[in-house]
């Protein structure tokens, strides 16, 4: 069976993957390594990485600095297993994961930013954003959730409320996940039919699975309108979830500034791993 027929054939519910799609899942999307980190180099890079991530919460406690990191991505795409990772050691007291759910009666009446302006740190805390303001420049409007005017208000907005934050002194940094088609699809299969994952697969992500495209013109979209120079947005190739974990934690690391760095070639980002909005939206990866 070619992959496309097996993609528009897929059912989820059927216990057994179709070959042709795990065999596509780990390149696809234009993802540039043919197999997974080695278990030995992620966990001594991990390691180092958490270490630095470490001292920058020390050096943030002591110089009042403010630090907000925004996952996005589309469904499976790794953002809770990398905001843990990136947690494991941190004091949960100034480093704060923001999940929201979904918003009550009072706040869809509310300013859209406002439940997230809410959440904002404090000095010497971080705040991890799983999702964010951004579910109004993707999920809402493929799921239907918002009208089309309510997006571009949105699109239109949001660069004045991110201006704000940084204005104010918060380091400000977005990450889009970014994993292939057939990827997602393997990672749903698994969620599926592993009776101890099953409740990360909502009713939401079943309907995602026929909306590929959608969700690809709608991100694109949304990319494209807010990046800036004050607030980019950088996307990591995430097919291989221990190489996201750590572009992750080390793209932070560099872009802050904190008593006793000391980043190495060792944690270095393969090349190939991170883009920016520009390299990302120019090249066929971006359709997927």
């Amino acid at each position: 069976m070619k992959l496309q027929d097996a993609i528009a054939q897929f059912d989820i519910e059927n216990p057994k993957l179709p070959d042709v799609i795990a065999d596509a899942a780990f390149k696809s999307g234009g993802f540039p390594f043919d197999e997974e980190m080695k278990s030995g180099h992620y966990k001594d890079r991990m390691r180092t990485l958490q270490i630095e991530l470490v001292k920058l919460q020390k050096d943030m406690l002591a110089t009042n600095k403010r630090l907000v990191v925004v996952f996005e991505g589309r469904d499976a795409a790794g953002k809770g297993g990398t905001i843990k990772r990136y947690a494991k050691f941190l004091n949960p007291r100034n480093t704060r994961i923001v999940a929201l759910p979904k918003p009550s009666d009072r706040e869809m009446r509310q300013w859209y930013f406002q439940r997230y302006a809410e959440q904002m740190p404090a000095f010497g805390e971080t705040a991890l954003f799983d999702r964010s303001w951004y579910n109004r420049g993707v999920v809402e409007p493929v799921m239907g959730f918002c009208t089309p005017e309510q997006t571009n208000a949105f699109l239109a907005d949001v660069p004045h409320f991110e201006k704000m934050i940084v204005g104010d002194g918060i380091v400000l940094i977005k990450i889009w996940l970014n994993i292939g088609q057939e990827m997602q699809i393997v990672r749903f299969h698994s969620r599926r039919h592993d009776p101890l994952r099953e409740w990360k697969l909502s009713p939401v992500d079943l309907k995602a699975l026929g909306k590929w495209d959608e969700y690809g013109q709608a991100r694109n979209d949304m990319l494209e309108k807010s990046d800036s120079l004050f607030a980019p947005w950088t996307i990591i190739r995430a097919n291989d979830k221990r190489r996201a974990r750590l572009a992750v934690m080390r793209h932070v690391l560099e872009r802050m500034d904190y008593q006793g760095k000391a980043l190495d070639n060792d944690t270095r980002t393969e090349p190939g791993l991170v883009l920016g909005v520009k390299e990302f939206l120019n090249e066929d990866g971006a359709r997927s």
